[in-house]
């Protein structure tokens, strides 16, 4: 069946505005702030060889692991039948940190083929030792509920012991079943979209146009590559600053070979052995900075799917901090690691002529907490990450207070933040000056000072506090980031990585790194 670009067109903009709209009714449905709010959630469509036709503009870090997570789900049920939907979060079987539940629901075209829907979401809470499930432990069961892929919809039935399950398993049943309930309405959703497509189309067309726009999205990419690269092989180093328990830098190094026939190595080997804290990756969040670095150099319009994929492989070390062993703890390796990870791979593929911008923040700023509303036993906890400087690149300056590369999720309002805890924001401003000098200047992190009504247990997991955001050539580093407490007038540092108790009127404060200069 042939597609002219007209046609293959239509088809990209019919999968990709399905995820779209999943998105739309995940966020419509869900009560928590940050997925409705701050829309921490992603969206795709797979075929039935779990490869990714198509996707929302989402997260980086979800979409570009997502794919492993069908692949556990139908490893586990292969004749996973019509209506029917796999709940998963277990890092070492197709998750990338506990917090984010994936669902996979299977979606029949014909009597043949069974296409998946995908929907991923950041709850706020998923159990473990601390509120929010994104503190400082040293294995994988203290961090929350490891998942592994299990039925929580059998031919459109609730599993009602599975959900019982998870709910008795986190500080906020009624809201993780609201959001669960919301990703089930969105694959719903998304699967009677699918269904009408083939019902106007047929299964055959659909199928075809999948495969055309997979081949045009890697003929694309290869003749892009071949324009901006040098084959060659070339190196890059970074560090992550402790991991919680230790202070010492802690090495990842990449290097990059790119061979005569187009085919890009990306090998992380050498990088630390994995850590005694949460910062490890696994191989999902791995492939995901991967992918994103490169659809970053290739361009908008390259089609969202799996024909990207021809086009590289990745070598880690089994044991290293990004292919770690069971149990290793990985709540910061999802966000914190793949930041680091971007970084290494936009400085090899400018060692290989692409012209890359400057370090951005290279952090998501994670901050957690919990407590009790006023005057009762109901628990609350909170859980978002702070946007900072871009970096500046030879087109311009980089956005100020922004969520940057492996993120891409929004701040939470200021009214609704207060409306739902019993916290109230000093402060909220750009952190002027904090973005690196240049030609182009970098962009500005931000300030955010918070003071609570009760007593509040607060996690933080940050990076880019002691090594700055490098500028690009001949651009000058930016403000690194910094955490504080008022103390008797005066502000305390505290550590970029723990947990602290914050008393009643005591104000927080939380400075986010700039972008680097250009």
């Amino acid at each position: 069946m042939d597609f002219d670009p007209i046609r293959l067109a239509v088809f990209d903009e019919l999968f990709t505005t399905l995820t779209e709209e999943m998105g739309e009714v995940l966020r419509a449905s869900a009560p928590s702030v940050n997925i409705r709010e701050r829309m921490d959630f992603s969206c795709a469509l797979f075929d039935e060889d779990a490869r990714q036709v198509a996707q929302a503009a989402h997260i980086p870090v979800h979409l570009g692991s997502a794919g492993l997570s069908v692949q556990a789900a139908l490893a586990a049920f292969p004749d996973l039948g019509p209506g029917s939907s796999v709940i998963l979060n277990d890092p070492f079987r197709g998750g990338t940190h506990l917090p984010d539940l994936t669902l996979i629901t299977a979606v029949p075209l014909d009597g043949r083929r069974t296409w998946f829907v995908v929907n991923r979401a950041h709850h706020a809470d998923i159990g473990g030792a601390s509120p929010g499930s994104m503190g400082i432990q040293e294995d994988l069961i203290a961090e929350g509920l490891v998942i592994p892929p299990v039925l929580l919809e059998k031919e459109g039935v609730l599993q009602g012991d599975v959900l019982a399950l998870l709910l008795a398993n986190t500080r906020t049943p009624e809201q993780r079943e609201g959001d669960l309930r919301a990703q089930l309405a969105a694959n719903r959703h998304g699967g009677e979209r699918l269904k009408a497509f083939c019902a106007s189309f047929g299964s055959e067309c659909l199928a075809a146009a999948r495969s055309a726009l997979r081949n045009y999205a890697e003929r694309l990419a290869r003749s892009r590559l071949e324009g901006l690269l040098q084959p060659g092989i070339y190196q890059a180093e970074d560090f992550l600053e402790g991991d919680g328990f230790i202070e010492e830098d802690i090495p990842l190094r990449l290097r990059l070979e790119l061979g005569s026939e187009g085919l890009l190595h990306f090998d992380f080997s050498e990088s630390a052995s994995q850590s005694r804290g949460c910062l490890n990756a696994n191989r999902a969040v791995v492939r995901a900075a991967v992918l994103y670095s490169l659809r970053c150099l290739l361009g908008e319009d390259l089609p969202q799917n799996s024909g990207l994929e021809a086009l590289f492989q990745i070598s880690t070390r089994k044991g290293s901090l990004l292919d770690p062993f069971f149990p290793a703890a990985v709540a910061g390796g999802n966000v914190e690691t793949s930041q680091r990870l971007v970084d290494l791979c936009f400085e090899a593929l400018a060692q290989a002529g692409a012209d890359m911008p400057a370090q951005a923040q290279g952090t998501m700023n994670n901050l957690s907490f919990g407590g009790k509303f006023p005057g009762t036993n109901r628990t609350f906890v909170y859980y978002e990450t702070l946007a900072g400087g871009a970096g500046a690149s030879s087109r311009g300056e980089g956005g100020s207070a922004v969520q940057t590369h492996m993120t891409n999720t929004r701040n939470t309002p200021i009214e609704e933040f207060e409306r739902s805890y019993p916290v109230y924001l000093e402060r909220l401003e750009l952190r002027r000056g904090s973005g690196g000098a240049g030609k182009h200047r970098g962009g500005e992190g931000l300030r955010k000072i918070l003071v609570s009504e009760v007593p509040l247990k607060v996690q933080l997991i940050c990076e880019r506090r002691r090594l700055a955001p490098k500028g690009g050539p001949n651009g000058f580093p930016a403000f690194t980031g910094s955490q504080a407490i008022q103390k008797e007038g005066r502000w305390d540092p505290l550590p970029a990585k723990g947990s602290f108790l914050l008393p009643p009127g005591t104000a927080f404060r939380l400075e986010t790194p700039g972008g680097g200069g250009f």
